[in-house]
């Protein structure tokens, strides 16, 4: 029992690493030629695998653009929630604040990953991305509907669409700043903003 475990742990350590290398070697043939352009043998030659082990593990090239989505959005994600848990850990309770302090880290992931950012803004994706892009985006809406204690009135709506707008578009210009400083000034500037619209009082009075 204990060389069976021993083995399954090796073989499911193996997988993942493959899985890693594929993910990495897509990232970076994606970047370099975008969706449409990139071939899978490309791919998995510069992940030193086979065509048959990346249908495998991912089905193919779409799969694995999907499978690329979906680990920077939980990255994002993962980031944002720790950021606002160690905040209200502190004492923050103002909702504005703890909006703020996840999206400091949702820009924060927008520029160590602006490869990826760059990636999926640009509209070169498999078909149904958009679709995809579009649900992930009013799933965050709804979180910070959630954090920001918004009702469901049309005013409430907007107002967090909006500003959950501010901090994607915001998270674009960081991806394609030129230097780090750029970038964290183009995130100041986005927490700037959301303070001056006080979404607190607007909600309030919606």
């Amino acid at each position: 029992m204990v060389v069976m475990a021993r083995k399954s742990s090796w073989e499911w350590s193996r997988t993942a690493q493959t899985r890693k290398s594929m993910l990495q070697a897509a990232r970076e043939v994606f970047g370099e030629h975008g969706f449409a352009e990139s071939s899978v043998s490309e791919v998995v030659a510069r992940a030193g695998s086979s065509v048959g082990s990346l249908y495998h593990h991912f089905g193919g090239k779409t799969e694995l653009f999907l499978a690329l989505y979906e680990d920077h959005q939980a990255a994002h994600e993962q980031a944002s929630a720790a950021s606002v848990a160690k905040a209200k850990k502190e004492g923050v309770t103002d909702p504005v604040e703890l909006l703020i302090a996840g999206a400091r880290a949702y820009l924060d992931g927008a520029w160590e990953r602006r490869d990826l950012v760059r990636l999926f803004i640009d509209g070169d994706g498999p078909p149904g991305f958009e679709l995809i892009r579009r649900t992930r985006g009013r799933e965050w809406v709804r979180q910070n509907a959630v954090l920001l204690g918004a009702g469901g009135d049309p005013l409430d709506r907007f107002t967090v669409a909006a500003l959950t707008s501010i901090i994607g578009e915001a998270a674009r210009e960081v991806a394609t700043s030129d230097t780090e400083e750029e970038a964290r000034e183009v995130a100041e500037a986005a927490m700037t903003l959301i303070r001056r619209l006080d979404p607190l009082q607007v909600l309030d009075e919606g």
